[in-house]
């Protein structure tokens, strides 16, 4: 009786009930699921009982490179043909890399594009990720524009051309390197309506952006780009948006109607028009710059309201830049500088009498790696010469900062914290 016993137990001890292997056996496909699928798949390498998990993984995450894209796709084709998982959370793949200089590829690559939209579709997919060149752009397929199940959408080098879309339960969306003009945007906005978050990256084509949907509350700029040398403001009416990001290079945008956001962050930056050497003249130079200051002063002006604010390097440059007040409690300053510069921090500070939180970060290099003044106007090197004169300390002197708790200081040079506590920082 008692080595009976003594049995029972070494086996409970060495075979774990079925309910902890079924659960282990989750958790493994949980984590199979979060790697690259290719790596997922290798795993059934480890064990003889692991062959059968890798099939069972409801994410796909494929990336496929030029010097190896025959084999690529034919992982891919296998991986989806041995799917058991009924439903899909995520499905990713990653063609940025791959460049199709064989044009007898061609058909393939499009094959494996309308497969990988075919199963993302019937196994009824939340989220979908597709990244290509632009060289091999594809066409977004009309039943992924009326799939129910998708929740989130990031493409990149994918067109409409005219495609019905139906999204009702779509909540954010990226789309990037796209083309979309003023009514082709409206109606966008107009078959979402569910969406919550919209991220827009690289894009160009329309000049007006307007949403007046109380559900999207965020919303994502970056790299606007203008066609034929167009330098008409790209304007925004979005009234309920509470979260604003407006990046990218010389992108000027002008917020018509924000005003409900509460966190704005506005880390663009501004090219003086001396880049482009066949319109460069110094008149059209200080015309440009004084289009630039009444932006930036109009941009803020719209922001007042934001509680949180967020301001990159493109303001160091707006000396004497008069601000309204600001309702603004916490203040980030993100600074990449190649010479010390805060004419435009002094009159920020003065206009912010209620922040509680200041944060700045200064990112510095050196004018001798960087050679500035090969790319700066006049105007611009004006302002730069004028550095040392600067004492921050001084200029802000007068404000008294009722309700200021804490200041954050982050100086990624040497050079630069000298600077700064010479100049009272």
């Amino acid at each position: 009786m008692e080595m009976t016993n003594l049995k029972k137990q070494k086996v409970t001890e060495e075979e774990p009930p079925k309910g902890i292997s079924k659960l282990l056996d989750l958790l493994i496909v949980h984590i199979l699921s979060l790697l690259p699928t290719k790596d997922a798949f290798r795993t059934c390498l480890v064990s003889p009982t692991w062959q059968h998990l890798p099939t069972l993984i409801d994410s796909f995450n494929f990336t496929c490179s030029t010097d190896r894209e025959r084999e690529d796709f034919s992982f891919i084709h296998n991986a989806l043909a041995h799917s058991g998982s009924p439903k899909i959370i995520k499905f990713q793949l990653d063609l940025t890399d791959l460049n199709l200089s064989d044009f007898s590829f061609r058909p393939e690559y499009e094959t494996l594009i309308s497969r990988c939209f075919s199963f993302a579709v019937e196994r009824e997919a939340e989220n979908v990720v597709l990244w290509s060149q632009y060289s091999n752009g594809c066409t977004l397929p009309e039943s992924l524009s009326t799939c129910s199940s998708l929740i989130t959408l990031d493409v990149k080098h994918c067109g409409f051309n005219n495609t019905v879309i139906s999204w009702n339960s779509r909540k954010s969306i990226k789309l990037g390197h796209l083309m979309l003009n003023d009514d082709e945007m409206v109606k966008l906005l107009s078959d979402c309506p569910a969406l919550e978050t919209m991220e827009l990256y690289s894009y160009t084509g329309f000049h007006r952006l307007e949403i007046n949907s109380l559900k999207l509350k965020t919303l994502k700029l970056k790299d606007y780009v203008r066609m034929g040398g167009n330098r008409d403001d790209l304007e925004i009416l979005a009234p309920y948006i509470q979260h604003l990001e407006i990046s990218g290079e010389d992108l000027e945008c002008r917020p018509v109607d924000v005003s409900s956001v509460v966190n704005a962050k506005l880390i663009y930056s501004f090219a003086c028009i001396k880049g482009i050497p066949s319109t460069y003249v110094e008149d059209c130079c200080r015309d440009y710059h004084q289009v630039v200051y009444t932006l930036a002063q109009d941009n803020l002006q719209k922001l007042g309201y934001a509680t949180d604010l967020t301001i990159g390097t493109w303001f160091t440059q707006f000396k004497g830049l008069p601000i309204s007040e600001l309702n603004c409690k916490y203040l980030m300053l993100m600074f990449h500088m190649t010479t010390f510069n805060m004419y435009g921090v002094a009159g920020l500070l003065r206009a912010s009498p209620h922040v509680e939180t200041i944060s700045i970060e200064l990112e510095y290099t050196l004018l001798d790696d960087f050679p500035i003044y090969n790319f700066c106007c006049n105007s611009e090197l004006l302002d730069l010469a004028k550095e040392d004169n600067m004492d921050l300390l001084s200029e802000v002197s007068s404000v008294e900062f009722h309700n200021l708790k804490k200041v954050k200081i982050a100086i990624s040079s040497r050079c630069v914290l000298e600077r700064s506590c010479q100049k009272g920082l």
